[in-house]
């Protein structure tokens, strides 16, 4: 049995859930935190994912990482980095796997749409959305709405960037359902989550585009630690032709990052005289990159947006996706009844619930489905080929 560390997230001091539940190990010895992660992976939100985007847009390629591929790689960094500081893994999995749910089709293009459409009903946010589908949309269970997850994977994805000042109403919703204490920080696997995310997509992403030639190395040798890491990869594999390097390249720098996350973190937690995970609250942001390294991933963003998030053949998709999303809310706020009946029938009358009704229906979509219902009440889609 592991021994964790005191600042740990404790399952048998956890607050609990909305609803409570009989205690029973009719389905096997688990804790509270190993019941809410295999509660995400079996659901269907976290299936959906498997067809949501990444960063191309149903991509045509089998090797292109989607939504669900990116949370499987971000539970596995989170788990690392997690197990060596002595942290819960399976709270710190469980929020790893969930905290793209809420994303709609399309991914930003998507949720950039579902803005402008509940611009006066108020708005859309992904991150509100993963707490909206988990307490309250998927719903397996014959005696309560949602997954019915604990306070401390509830509120780690409330929050797992920091503290919230102004909720939006989803959020806002399910804070006064089961309060998280918005203004605080939240556990420290709450915060191995977020920057496991970071590190994830940081490198991955420089893998789907150099995969889809959307960017080259020497593009990347105008950012200095991919440099370095270049320089260092081609020196340990100078026998090696470096075609072949690229992915020794991703996994350096991925293994670099957690190294440093590890290393500081360990630092802020010595510094700041944390022993108990209430500690832990009080004590503002304690994992993050070291101050090199940071300023170096801040670089590295800066170049992926302006040569990847934002190239032109992405900008066109993200277009046409906007499109789609946009269309279909447009259509079914003219004549809800085009939604299955299991949606239209439970339409609210009001407004702003019929909006977010409606957007609701919309944000559980995956890229395909959604591409299919737009044909069906819309008319032909126009989406740019793919990788």
């Amino acid at each position: 049995m592991r021994i964790m560390a005191p600042w740990a997230s404790d399952p048998a001091r956890s607050k609990g859930r909305l609803y409570e539940e009989q205690g029973s190990t009719e389905r096997g010895p688990r804790d509270a935190f190993q019941r809410d992660r295999d509660r995400i992976i079996h659901s269907i939100s976290f299936r959906r994912l498997r067809h949501k985007t990444q960063v191309f847009l149903s991509p045509d390629g089998d090797h292109f990482r989607v939504r669900l591929t990116h949370s499987i790689e971000v539970a596995q960094i989170g788990r690392t980095i997690a197990r060596t500081l002595g942290l819960n893994e399976d709270l710190t999995e469980a929020l790893c796997l969930a905290h793209d749910i809420g994303h709609p089709p399309f991914g930003h293009a998507g949720e950039d749409a579902l803005k402008a459409a509940l611009a006066g009903q108020g708005s859309f946010d992904h991150n509100g959305n993963t707490l909206r589908a988990l307490m309250e949309i998927d719903s397996p269970y014959p005696r309560w709405n949602g997954l019915n997850l604990t306070w401390e994977t509830l509120e780690g994805l409330a929050k797992h960037n920091g503290p919230i000042a102004e909720p939006g109403w989803a959020l806002a919703a399910a804070d006064a359902a089961f309060p998280f204490d918005l203004g605080r920080w939240p556990s420290l696997e709450a915060q191995v989550a977020a920057i496991a995310d970071d590190i994830a997509y940081d490198n991955h992403d420089i893998d789907d585009g150099l995969r889809a030639g959307l960017l080259s190395l020497d593009q990347l040798m105008a950012v200095p630690v991919i440099a370095r890491g270049w320089a260092d990869t081609c020196r340990r594999f100078d026998d090696v032709p470096q075609a072949r390097l690229s992915g020794e390249l991703i996994r350096g720098q991925i293994g670099a990052m957690v190294n440093d996350v590890i290393a500081e973190t360990r630092a802020r937690l010595t510094a700041a005289g944390i022993e108990t995970a209430a500690d832990v609250r009080a004590a503002g942001q304690l994992v993050g990159f070291s101050h090199d390294m940071r300023e170096d991933e801040r670089v590295l963003k800066r170049f992926m947006y302006d040569n990847l998030y934002h190239h032109p053949r992405q900008l066109e998709a993200a277009n046409a996706a906007h499109g789609v999303v946009a269309g279909l809310f447009a259509a079914y706020r003219a004549d809800p009844m085009l939604m299955p009946e299991s949606w239209s029938s439970r339409l609210p009358d009001h407004e702003p619930g019929r909006s977010r009704h409606i957007a609701d229906f919309i944000a559980g979509m995956t890229d395909r489905y959604a591409v299919t219902r737009y044909t069906e009440v819309v008319g032909p889609v126009d989406l740019p080929e793919g990788f």
